[in-house]
């Protein structure tokens, strides 16, 4: 196949598989991105996830950007962002007045209620993952319950978490500080 059409596909796959945002589209990510198709390593999608948590804009859209420029290009960026959004702008577009028009009804409440609780479990998984891979030594160790409580009992900004974060993992390794 096309590796233009397999991008878009690859990720319009990823886009409607996917429900509760770029937390929930992380297993599906990894498993497409990583493990089928090997367009990135684990490392790389948790950089480019990292990244796109901190840029403007969904974190899907721009993890998708990155692996699809890493491949492609621009053109390979283009493609793979138009493939994850797409089938949300069909559904939403096909949705938008269904929803309106029977968001009264407890039966629709409580569907949404329980794919909320669903979308819960999909982000902790995603985030027992990352931790998995992240958490390697005590020193990430401790910079994650730093930025753990740092961002559970202060407001700051998740930018400013990634960018300290970032900033004390080049001061630890260049002092020869773990692994």
């Amino acid at each position: 196949m096309n590796i233009y059409a397999d991008l878009f596909l690859t990720f319009a796959k990823v886009g409607v598989m996917t429900f509760g945002g770029g937390y929930a589209m992380l297993p599906i990510l990894q498993r497409e991105v990583v493990d089928n198709k090997g367009w990135a390593t684990e490392e790389e999608l948790m950089d480019y996830f990292a990244i796109g948590q901190c840029t403007p804009g969904v974190i899907a859209v721009n993890t998708a950007t990155f692996i699809g420029q890493k491949n492609k290009g621009v053109p390979g960026g283009i493609l793979a962002t138009l493939g994850v959004v797409f089938p949300s702008l069909v559904i939403i577009s096909l949705l938008a007045g269904v929803i309106t028009a029977f968001s009264h009804l407890a039966w629709v409440s409580h569907a949404f209620g329980g794919i909320r609780v669903c979308v819960c479990i999909l982000i902790l998984n995603a985030v027992v993952k990352l931790l998995k891979k992240a958490v390697i030594d005590v020193p990430t160790a401790i910079l994650f319950a730093a930025v753990a409580l740092g961002s559970y009992f202060t407001p700051l900004s998740p930018v400013v978490f990634v960018v300290a974060a970032g900033a004390a993992g080049i001061v630890l390794r260049s002092l020869g500080v773990g692994k």
